[in-house]
């Protein structure tokens, strides 16, 4: 079963060319002050009222959630929906609002029983349409119709890609703390669309999406022997990527998806290793008498970021994807793991302990510019959003019987830190890419 959405972009709707690239929000700065914005009702007739309705609550939710924007509150618009919609924006009835932009939309009934789905935002003190586009889709794809726009406003006012048309992978968990059951677990970045991937008879861990397919890789433990899988999200199918001798752990793809970096212990070693998918011949990366583990590829596939204790405790090391040119580049206290590469390329996410206390933090490749932007009793599992501003991780708190787990989302400021809804307790969140 197709887990992702497909949809048709019917047109581009009108924008004059005196659209005004003023309309903007800078995302460069350290805390950014949220840009006021209106979104005014999608308009529909009959049941289509209902999606419209909808369709505005989730482009809303994107927004604010994003801590960029700011939605106006509906009770103050002026001008009704529908005018608003059909008619277009009376400028003058918005700008007392002091809302820099307008959303508007309408949800119709096509001929063959799909849906039309048609938005436009208006720059409002320039009085004039700056984006707008127009999607014929089946009815049940009308949430990730949502969330495109929503990528599509993203993109339009702050010069970057949006997150919102995305996936989170995750192990749910539950059950006594002495015996966890782990399953693998998706979902919508918002939390919707939840379902379970595994039943539960086998421990998960450590799932990761591929870049460029359908497929997560992860780490299981079947009959007692941990092994390194596949799962296609497209037909449910799972296979061993190779029955090694040692246990096999923390896999990673590449970003072409065509290889996995992943670590295995051999011979009292735990050293990196990497796999090609399509021959599955494997080739060592590491060779040191020390721990060797979760490495991430930069963007470009050209190097890998990993953590080892060679120098006597966790510390964060680069090198070239053939395993030369091995550097350490964090120097300071504490333990550093779990590193992953910023899609940008410009940073790397790690957690770091130090003094009792787990942070999550950012550093440059070159191991400068170190900035902690999370803290806890327990953090652990960054993974980036594809757009490189954003990352989602798990918190762990004790509640004097056991602990619970959450999964949180924060952009790079972090002053906007927001928890996941799922159904239960949540650790090892993975970030997709943008749905196909």
């Amino acid at each position: 079963m197709r887990l992702f959405l497909s949809f048709v972009a019917a047109l581009v709707l009108f924008v004059p060319a005196l659209a005004h690239a003023e309309l903007k929000i800078a995302v460069t700065q350290g805390r950014v002050e949220p840009m006021p914005v209106a979104i005014s009702a999608f308009v529909g007739d009959g049941a289509n009222a209902q999606i419209g309705q909808q369709m505005t609550d989730i482009i809303s939710h994107n927004l604010e959630g994003s801590g960029l924007f700011r939605p106006l509150n509906p009770a103050s618009f002026v001008q009704d929906a529908r005018s608003a919609a059909l008619d277009g924006p009376r400028f003058a009835d918005w700008k007392p609002l002091n809302s820099q932009a307008l959303v508007t939309g309408a949800v119709t009934a096509a001929p063959d029983g799909r849906l039309r789905v048609e938005f436009r935002l208006w720059d409002v003190f320039g009085e004039v349409q700056v984006d707008g586009m127009a999607y014929t889709t089946t009815p049940q794809n009308w949430r990730r119709i949502a969330h495109i726009i929503s990528d599509s406003i993203f993109k339009r006012l702050t010069g970057e890609e949006g997150y919102f048309d995305t996936r989170i992978v995750y192990i749910a968990e539950s059950g006594p703390f002495n015996a966890r059951v782990k399953r693998l677990a998706i979902m919508d970045q918002d939390g919707a669309n939840h379902r379970y991937l595994t039943d539960g008879s086998y421990m998960v861990l450590t799932p990761r999406f591929s870049p460029s397919s359908q497929e997560i890789t992860y780490l299981a433990y079947v009959n007692g022997k941990p092994r390194v899988y596949l799962y296609n999200i497209d037909t449910g199918r799972q296979e061993v990527l190779g029955d090694f001798p040692g246990m096999t752990f923390a896999p990673r793809f590449s970003p072409d998806g065509n290889s996995v970096v992943m670590s295995l212990a051999a011979k009292g070693n735990t050293d990196l290793y990497l796999m090609d998918l399509r021959t599955r011949q494997i080739r060592q990366l590491t060779n040191n008498p020390s721990i060797e583990t979760a490495a991430s590829f930069s963007p470009d596939g050209r190097r890998v970021v990993f953590e080892s204790d060679r120098s006597g405790k966790q510390q964060l090391y680069t090198m070239n994807v053939d395993g030369s040119n091995q550097q350490r580049i964090t120097f300071g206290d504490g333990r550093y793991g779990n590193p992953v590469w910023s899609p940008r390329g410009d940073l790397i996410a790690f957690t770091k302990m130090l003094s009792g206390k787990f942070f999550i933090g950012v550093v440059k490749p070159d191991g400068s510019g170190e900035r902690l932007i999370v803290s806890a009793f327990h953090v652990e599992g960054p993974s980036w959003a594809p757009n490189g501003r954003y990352l989602t991780y798990f918190k762990e708190q004790s509640t004097g019987k056991g602990r619970t787990a959450h999964a949180y989302k924060i952009d790079l400021t972090g002053f906007n830190e927001r928890q996941i809804d799922t159904p239960g307790d949540a650790s090892d969140p993975a970030w997709s890419p943008l749905n196909p």
